[in-house]
């Protein structure tokens, strides 16, 4: 076993190079957070999910220098998970065609659904005895 084995030594830039990039990754998966994208924010959410651990497994667990049957199994599993992911959209974004029912929220007196109040300044309790002295 240990005949099949070759070391390689990655420079420094590399690393630090790929820890950037996901870092990157972090910081645009919380800007588009913000953004509103119907119901192709999962979508794109996994997309950068996705980027982020092919980074990973090419890089940081040696999946590009290795036996290249390992990255293809690699390959192989990230397309299944791509079709899984896009069969699911296709559920997701035509649920309400069929049965109008279903495409409303669950529970629409959720916390989530409902619009944002200013807070009201709580009031003081008037007691009833604060002229007897």
């Amino acid at each position: 076993m240990s005949q099949n084995q070759k070391d390689h030594i990655l420079p420094l830039k590399v690393y630090l190079l790929s820890g950037a990039a996901l870092l990157l990754l972090t910081v645009v998966t919380v800007a588009i957070s913000f953004v509103h994208l119907g119901p192709f924010n999962l979508a794109v959410a996994m997309l950068i999910a996705s980027f982020k651990a092919s980074i990973v497994a090419l890089i940081f667990m040696h999946l590009a220098y290795d036996n290249k049957l390992f990255l293809s199994i690699f390959l192989i599993s990230i397309a299944f998970v791509t079709v899984f992911i896009v069969l699911t959209m296709f559920d997701t974004l035509r649920r309400g065609d069929l049965y109008q029912e279903s495409a409303k929220p669950i529970q629409e007196q959720s916390i989530i659904y409902q619009k944002e109040q200013s807070p009201e300044a709580p009031k003081a309790p008037v007691e009833a005895n604060s002229k007897a002295n």
